[in-house]
């Protein structure tokens, strides 16, 4: 395994020498001294010639140096062998075999990296072994204490509701760098980052791209054999900090998490399914250039070519669906969608109940015709999902404009305003982004606290007909409602209605002489419409 680990949380060559056992020896850095912050695994003592071959790694070795023979070329292979097991440090103490140490030995430690320390004074060496193990084990006490804090915050997060991208986000933030959970195929599930604001912070899937055989690398078990004993690998990257043992220890108790939440069916493409949607959420706000997008997208599985880019979003109603059924949403709308024949990069984003998707489009394709069966596509994939409700509460599908990378972001967070702002409106397929700007424009108003300057609008322009409405058999809204949408037209408004002409002129004077207006002039049609688009916005609040 490739991987950046630091001794964060253990004791180091550093820290055993300042401990009273050692200091009293009167320790004195020979070589080695860029290696002092190298982490002691454990402390042995010996006098044999072959002590290496007793070592495992990381050892503290203490010795009086009569196992290091007397010839320079005895010594040189002594220190090399050393070396080569990876030991933390070679401690001497001096006067029973040597008064001062032997040039050999201290040139091949220089040589070799290896930091070399002489004692000045005899030291029990029980009492060193004593002092550093303690050390070692209450590091090690600490390294535990911290994982599973990091394991309560986890399993808090999943007891209320929250899912495995909750618990890798959580992660990440306490590693403090980007991290990813890739399937057994080695494609990308999901990219976490930090997300501390730092300066240094790297794209999560740009920092896996570049960093991913360097990560600390943590498999996350499946339960089964064979290909099915590794159901996803965790990989933390070394971006902002090095990684520390701590945080191998914490993504190993991360992946056993994982493990369980996973065996609940379709996490992968649920997990796929929020990657994806932070991404299109990143380009939409403007955290993703236009330069860095395209190789984004292509670690996401979609290349469109030299298609253009068509925006869409579809907005959900309010709890739909609830968190279990997001992974199945994605994948219907996945296997809805693939009847296309065109790429498409489709996402989720729970919190905000919407899902983005950009589309490519062919060179002279209809854009109506494209976005009817895209439309419809997702239509089948919500009922598939077993998602349907009445018309009134249906999701609101809204489509943007073809364009590049650069047009794609700004596309997607205006499908993404104009679907909020599109709530509540007479069912369609699909609503063209371009003709919702004067709901945008209200809607917009209503979230940025303008709500009452609606009302007064509202109230002054229809309210009295809204009094008249509240105690009348026969109200006169839906009169006026109707002789608006038509434009004025007085025939095909009386056929919309299912009424004569005489009884629409009459609807229509008892209006005019509500309002105090003239149906007739078009400033005040205008400010009529204008009442009735702000009147849903405010009811809605």
């Amino acid at each position: 395994m490739g991987s950046e680990v630091m001794s964060e949380a253990e004791i180091t060559v550093r820290r055993a020498l300042q401990l009273p056992a050692l200091r009293r020896g009167l320790p004195e850095v020979i070589t080695g001294e860029d290696g002092l912050d190298r982490a002691v695994r454990w402390v042995h003592a010996g006098e044999v010639p072959n002590i290496a071959s007793l070592l495992k790694g990381g050892e503290l070795l203490l010795t009086t140096g009569l196992g290091l023979g007397a010839r320079p070329s005895e010594q040189r292979a002594f220190v090399r062998k050393l070396a080569e097991r990876g030991i933390a440090a070679l401690v001497v103490e001096l006067g029973a075999r040597f008064e001062s140490l032997p040039t050999a030995l201290v040139e091949s430690a220089r040589a070799c990296g290896l930091p070399l320390i002489a004692l000045h004074r005899e030291v029990p060496y029980v009492s060193v072994t004593e002092e550093i193990h303690t050390e070692i084990v209450n590091s090690h006490y600490t390294l535990m204490r911290r994982a599973d804090e990091v394991l309560r915050r986890c399993t808090d997060v999943l007891l209320r509701g929250g899912g495995a991208s909750e618990v890798l986000r959580l992660l990440a933030a306490f590693t403090g760098n980007p991290l990813c959970l890739e399937a057994p195929d080695g494609s990308p599930l999901y990219a976490a980052g930090p997300d501390d604001g730092g300066a240094a912070d790297a794209e999560p899937l740009q920092a896996w791209e570049g960093l991913r055989e360097k990560g600390l690398r943590v498999d996350v078990p499946g339960g089964g054999h064979g290909p099915d004993a590794v159901r996803a690998r965790l990989v933390l990257l070394p971006v902002n900090a090095a990684l520390a043992p701590v945080h191998r220890i914490a993504a190993e108790r991360a992946a056993d998490l994982l493990a369980v939440v996973m065996l609940q069916s379709r996490q992968e493409e649920g997990l796929a399914a929020r990657g994806r949607g932070d991404f299109l959420a990143d380009l939409a706000e403007g955290r993703i250039s236009a330069a860095e997008a395209p190789g984004q997208a292509r670690l996401l599985g979609f290349r469109p070519g030299a298609a253009a880019l068509l925006p869409v979003v579809m907005r959900l109603p309010s709890g739909l669906p609830t968190a279990a059924g997001w992974a199945l949403l994605a994948q219907t709308l996945r296997e809805e969608l693939a009847t296309l024949g065109a790429p498409v990069l489709l996402g989720v984003r729970p919190v905000e109940g919407r899902v983005p998707l950009v589309v490519g489009v062919r060179e002279g394709q209809d854009r109506d015709g494209v976005a009817d069966r895209i439309a419809e596509a997702l239509r089948a994939g919500v009922v598939r999902a077993g998602l349907d409700r009445p018309a009134a509460q249906r999701p609101v599908v809204v489509v943007g404009v073809p364009g590049d990378w650069a047009a794609t972001g700004p596309g997607l967070r205006h499908a993404a305003e104009a679907a909020a702002a599109a709530q509540g409106l007479t069912p369609r397929l699909w609503y063209d982004a371009r003709r919702l700007d004067i709901e945008l424009l209200l809607w917009r108003m209503r979230e940025h606290g303008e709500e009452g300057m609606l009302t007064d609008f509202v109230e002054r322009a229809i309210g009295p007909l809204l009094a008249h409405d509240r105690t009348a058999r026969q109200p006169l809204l839906p009169t006026l409602e109707a002789y608006l949408a038509s434009a004025g037209r007085k025939a095909e408004t009386s056929r919309d209605l299912n009424v004569n002409r005489q009884t629409l002129y009459d609807r229509l004077a008892r209006i005019s002489q509500l309002l105090g207006t003239d149906l007739d002039d078009p400033q005040t049609v205008l400010g009529l419409r204008l009442a009735l688009h702000a009147r849903r916005h405010t009811e809605r609040g």
